[in-house]
């Protein structure tokens, strides 16, 4: 039996285009994420796609130095914006600054120019693919991007595994068909479409098509569901904020503790923000020893009303200006939540929600889970972070130090357990510890008004 040749050019062509169209989707994929994690992690506080913020919007800025003659300077503008405006040699980069006001560029001198181009990839994609010039925008392609790594939903490349999976059923069944064709007496008919030959082969094979047509309702239903659960989760969310503020230099270099800046963290419901003045206790001497530490200290100075050139050695003009900081860490209106509860009372170290700030380069943002369970004496949680599912893991592994006078709450908890002390041993027969959960962490009150 001879196989129609128009048949053998279709199997050939598809299978020769569909591996082309993966291997080729597989490489762009990669670039593109590549793109996506290094605009969210060293563009966003500053930059958006489609629209400009505290620098120019992303989108279409090759092609804005391509048009200005200066295409092949972005990159160097990238990496090091202040050695390419001295050296002369770019007017593109001088207006930029002039625009802007003098506001100074941080410097990426650790990317490459294929990451730079990964990144202005990423900017020039469609909309639909990388909406993110509005903080909405944002918002919805950080949930996604995190679905996507923490496995909450089905990836590219599934789908890419799925067609190919179909093509070999097709191929192995088209090869089953023409060898049956082959040792049957019966001819077979040649002029059967591949989609009348698709619905007879369903026909006979109905017990096992319906089997299929169950498992991918299911699946179907579950990844739904799944989906709904990753809806409004915002790891990784990174506003951009008036004045860059180094956490590793700060914390890290100079070791500032946490509470000198955030002060009321074991007083308050509110753990506070510096205010300028305490901003001032130091930088009324340090003003900075690169021109992008003196532009932002400037903006303290302005906020302060303090002009150091006036005589003897600076002065207040009483001319202030707010700062306006953009909240990081955001929770519903229904959820309450007690820093001092929780620094003060429970213990809890700040890297157990926050991470290591002291090596942090650039503002706070919401930390992965993944991350957070890389430092040291944090517990191993698996949730997503600020959902309710990651409070409550919490309150199920956090072991509470009770009777040992370090804190007046837990110490009251502590004697009126010793008055029962069939209800004491019932709480360390389990695991020999008494958790958060234990002494009502769980309690729908606790956390919800």
């Amino acid at each position: 039996m001879k196989i129609a040749k128009n048949q053998k050019v279709l199997n050939v062509l598809g299978i020769t285009t569909f591996f082309f169209f993966s291997i080729t989707f597989l490489f762009h994929n990669q670039a593109f994420s590549q793109g996506e994690a290094l605009y969210k992690s060293k563009c966003s506080s500053c930059h958006q796609i489609e629209k400009n913020g505290t620098g120019p919007m992303l989108k279409g800025a090759r092609k804005r130095w391509t048009d200005a003659g200066e295409g092949e300077l972005i990159i160097e503008w990238v990496q090091n914006n202040a050695a390419l405006r001295n050296s002369g040699k770019s007017k593109r980069a001088a207006a930029i600054f002039k625009e802007y006001g003098g506001s100074q560029m941080q410097l990426f001198a650790d990317l490459t120019p294929d990451q730079v181009n990964q990144i202005l990839d990423y900017a020039d994609a469609p909309p639909a693919a990388s909406k993110s010039g509005d903080g909405k925008g944002a918002k919805s392609t950080s949930a996604k991007s995190n679905n996507e790594e923490s496995g909450g939903g089905i990836g590219k490349v599934w789908w890419v595994l799925a067609v190919l999976f179909i093509l070999i059923i097709f191929s192995v069944s088209g090869v089953r068909r023409q060898l049956k064709s082959a040792t049957s007496l019966e001819p077979a008919p040649s002029n059967l479409t591949y989609w009348q030959e698709f619905k007879i082969f369903l026909w006979k094979n109905r017990l096992y098509t319906g089997i299929a047509i169950l498992v991918l309702t299911i699946a179907s239903l579950v990844f739904v569901f799944q989906s709904l659960g990753r809806i409004n989760i915002m790891e990784n969310y990174q506003p951009s904020q008036p004045i860059a503020f180094p956490h590793s230099q700060h914390a890290g270099v100079n070791g500032i503790d946490c509470k000198y800046c955030h002060n009321s963290v074991e007083k308050s419901k509110s753990a506070g923000l510096p205010t300028v003045n305490v901003c001032m206790n130091c930088h009324k001497q340090i003003n900075g020893k690169t021109p992008e530490q003196q532009a932002q200290i400037a903006k303290i100075y302005a906020a302060a009303g303090w002009d150091p050139n006036l005589p003897p050695s600076g002065a207040y003009t009483g001319k202030t200006k707010p700062i306006i900081w953009n909240k990081v860490h955001v929770l519903p209106d229904h959820v309450y939540f007690n820093h001092a509860q929780h620094v003060a009372v429970g213990k809890v170290n700040c890297t157990q929600c926050h991470g290591d700030m002291t090596k942090m380069k650039e503002t706070a943002k919401v930390q992965p889970v993944q991350e957070l369970n890389k430092i040291e004496g944090n517990i191993p949680l698996t949730k997503p972070t600020l959902t309710m599912g990651w409070c409550i893991e919490c309150h199920g592994k956090k072991e509470v130090v009770i009777g040992d006078r370090s804190n007046a709450y837990y110490d009251e908890i502590h004697r009126r357990l010793k008055k029962n002390p069939k209800l004491y041993k019932q709480y360390l027969s389990n695991d020999g510890k008494i958790t958060a959960n234990e002494l009502g962490g769980w309690e729908c009150a606790k956390c919800h008004y």
